[in-house]
């Protein structure tokens, strides 16, 4: 490795832990305060923090990989995405910053949803935290896996030292400086993800002379065709990971630290400006990269790693460690969140239900804390295969968390009818459906379901229509838990007549 990448490098690391030492200092007293940043974030951070922490390595990896591939016609997922983005923005964002407060003052998930249905049992918040738990575990390794591997292909780095990096740095801040100093860094990382996926693309066009498209069109004629190969079902498919975001603890916990809901629109203006931006950019990555490879006739063994090459060809090794840099930042982001919402739940809904029912603010901190290091320790154990099967498993958590979750978070967002069984069975359809559609060989010649679509259409179909038969079918909630629910609602309506 150059010493210009190094300097870059050491610079991202050391800015990293110094924003995780100031958020140490800031805001890590109590329990809201370490794993929700006391819901005063701004909404700039709030909206590059979800972006960052959503997008992960692949924005940088896998897009930019499919396009060099496919062309045009890998955008589709991008725009099932974008379009996903901005629905979550407009029906669970505002919403969801009224109704967890309103309801318990609720800083996790399954623990809004034990609050929002007065479930003594501690059932719907438990079901719902082991999902989290174990998914997000396996979605951290990956993230680990993907900088062990960045790492040993970028830099000639032993693997294992990729992953203790890696994980180490994000471990420390988050460890110590909590859903602040997630959010902070996630907003730093976002703006270096930014600039990459705009600086890349564009000294890949210009070096190219003019000659991009021409260029292209050799290499690949359906290189600019929208539609490509794909069949009707593919498309769906595809478009059909915007359904995603709806279930993503990681993602929508963001929308519940904002400030208030009167920065929900500058906060959604804010998202999905930088996320329309960058999903552009790394498709333009894939495709002039593409080209530059094409005119120069150089192979590629990995699509996947159009990204790296191009930054250490195009560019001095200085730029090119700002630019690995941005790699490192999409894959952290994610990672660091992932830990956060898992110590979350370690925290709040087994530590504080079933252990310490009067635990101190200290106390639960000192949790959350151990919690992150353990959850992170175990990841990395997972990851010292880089083949395990354990990444197949990960590679369709979205589609599990978007199943499981997402319709219950609208329907308890927006139906005053939904009640505890309805939620709770609509969660186990969703999550036994997407499992079913992955893993069972159903077809005539030994295939899955998900050969054919992807499993978040039948999966959150199935939560949803059970969700509400169930609910439907038992008796109507409480009075007191639909008053809490008009009542948060009025709220949200004066609010969002004030901020407009």
């Amino acid at each position: 490795m150059q010493t210009g990448t190094i300097v870059s490098l050491a610079a991202y690391f050391l800015l990293m832990l110094g924003i995780g030492l100031w958020a140490w200092r800031k805001s890590t007293e109590d329990s809201s305060g370490y794993l929700l940043g006391g819901r005063q974030l701004s909404p700039s951070v709030a909206a590059l923090s979800a972006g960052a922490s959503d997008m992960s390595g692949w924005l940088m990896l896998g897009l930019p990989g499919a396009a060099f591939v496919s062309g045009l016609s890998a955008s589709w997922i991008a725009i099932g995405l974008f379009v996903g983005a901005l629905l979550n923005y407009i029906i669970v964002a505002p919403r969801l910053r009224v109704h967890t407060e309103k309801t318990g003052d609720s800083i996790t998930i399954p623990q809004f949803l034990e609050e929002r249905f007065r479930d003594a049992s501690h059932s719907l918040r438990v079901v719902s935290a082991v999902v989290i738990i174990i998914f997000f575990t396996l979605y951290t390794s990956a993230g680990v896996v993907s900088g062990g591997k960045l790492f040993e292909s970028a830099f000639g780095a032993d693997y294992a030292l990729g992953l203790w990096i890696t994980a180490g740095v994000v471990v420390v801040y988050t460890l110590f400086g909590g859903f602040l100093a997630v959010s902070l860094t996630d907003f730093v990382q976002g703006i270096i993800m930014f600039v990459a996926l705009v600086l890349l693309p564009v000294a890949a066009y210009a070096s190219l002379d003019g000659q991009f498209a021409s260029t292209l069109s050799a290499a690949n004629p359906r290189a600019f065709d929208l539609f490509g190969d794909l069949t009707l079902v593919s498309i769906i498919s595809s478009l059909a990971w915007g359904l995603g975001y709806f279930g993503q603890p990681h993602i929508i916990v963001r929308f519940m630290a904002v400030r208030s809901v009167r920065d929900v629109p500058a906060m959604r203006n804010i998202g999905m400006g930088w996320m329309g931006i960058a999903l552009i950019g790394a498709l333009a990555t894939g495709l002039t990269g593409a080209a530059y490879f094409a005119r120069t006739g150089t192979a590629i063994t990995d699509p996947e790693t159009i990204f790296i090459l191009l930054s250490q060809l195009l560019f001095d090794p200085l730029v090119t460690g700002f630019l690995l840099a941005a790699l490192l930042a999409a894959i952290m982001s994610t990672i660091s969140s992932q830990l956060l919402v898992s110590s979350s739940s370690l925290t709040e809904d087994f530590y504080r239900i079933y252990l310490r029912r009067n635990a101190s603010q200290k106390e639960l901190v000192m949790v959350g804390r151990l919690s992150v290091l353990g959850v992170a320790l175990v990841a990395i154990l997972l990851a010292y295969d880089p083949d395990t099967t354990i990444l197949g498993l990960v590679a369709n958590a979205w589609a599990g968390f978007g199943a499981a979750f997402g319709p219950i978070v609208i329907l308890a967002l927006t139906w005053k009818r939904l009640t505890r069984n309805g939620a709770l069975a609509g969660i186990v359809a969703g999550a036994a459906t997407v499992l079913l559609w992955i893993y069972a060989p159903v077809l005539a010649d030994g295939r899955t379901l998900s050969s054919v679509l992807y499993e978040i259409v039948p999966g959150f179909l199935a939560c949803l229509a059970t969700a509400m038969l169930v609910s439907l079918a038992g008796k109507p909630p409480a009075e007191d838990v639909v008053r809490t629910f008009e009542e948060a609602e009025a709220e949200r309506k004066r609010l969002t007549a004030e901020a407009s």
